[in-house]
This record gives structure tokens, sequence and C-alpha cells, in this order.
């Protein structure tokens, strides 16, 4: 009962909590994204950083969770065919309007419609590389 007691008093006085250790959803996002770096090797103690048995690391094969999101020769012709047959959506076409106009306003006005089309600050900027990309093929081809 004492310890209780002794127990709630702390944690009403306790101002960070049970969320001490749990990082906001944008930094665990980030982390999440990022590669692990190879941990350094065991010093065979019990304590400090490096702490642990000694053991050899076996090398472990790439997961195939991994490889989503990536590339392929195939998936690219696949979209390249796709967008010739299909073209631009109502917003990249508004897009390109404004990219083949070139003044430096234009350009940041088509950033500001692809972010309020696709929600976040990266896409946008993605699709306008994309879409400068495409000004740029048209301006090539003739």
């Amino acid at each position: 009962l004492a310890q209780a007691e002794a127990g709630s008093t702390q944690d009403s006085t306790d101002t960070v909590g049970w969320r001490a250790h749990v990082p906001p959803p944008r930094q665990a996002a980030a982390m999440a994204k990022t590669a692990k770096a190879a941990k350094p090797a065991s010093s065979g103690l019990a304590i400090g950083l490096n702490k642990g048995f000694i053991v050899t690391r076996r090398e472990m094969l790439q997961k195939p969770s991994h490889m989503k999101g990536r590339n392929s020769k195939r998936n690219q012709l696949v979209r390249e065919v796709i967008r010739e047959v299909v073209g631009y959506a109502p917003y990249e076409r508004r897009m390109l309007e404004l990219i083949k106009i070139g003044s430096a306003s234009t350009f940041k006005r088509s950033l500001k419609l692809a972010k309020r089309r696709l929600g976040t600050h990266k896409r946008g900027k993605k699709k306008r590389d994309e879409m400068s990309e495409a000004v740029s093929a048209m301006r090539r081809k003739g």
C-alpha cells in the first residue's frame, strides 16, 4: 500500500511519464527510412558500450520487403507506355504550362500546385522535377 501511494505521487509529479522513450511520429518515420549502421564488435564484458558475448556475425540475405519500390527495367517500360497512352492528368498539364513560361514565380507556383494535389512538399518537388524533365524532353524533340 505504501509503495502504491509512493508510485501514485511520483506519477502525478512526473512530467514526461511513459512517453520519455517514444519518439514523435515524424522522428520515428525518419528513423525507419535510414539504413541500420553496423554494430561494433562486442567486448565480451557484461558492462560498457559494446557489452555482450563475442559471436561471429552471419551475413544475412536481403529481405524481399527491402526490394519494394525499386525500379526495374520492366516496370520502367510499363510506366513509359502508360504515360504515352494515357497522357498527363489535368493538374500535370497545368504544371507543364507554368513551367513552360519559365519565370521563377511560375516555377514556384507549379510547386505549390503539386504540393496541394499530392499532399507533401517532397512529393511536390519530385513531381515538379518530373514535369520540368518532360518539358525539356519536349524541347529536345522539336
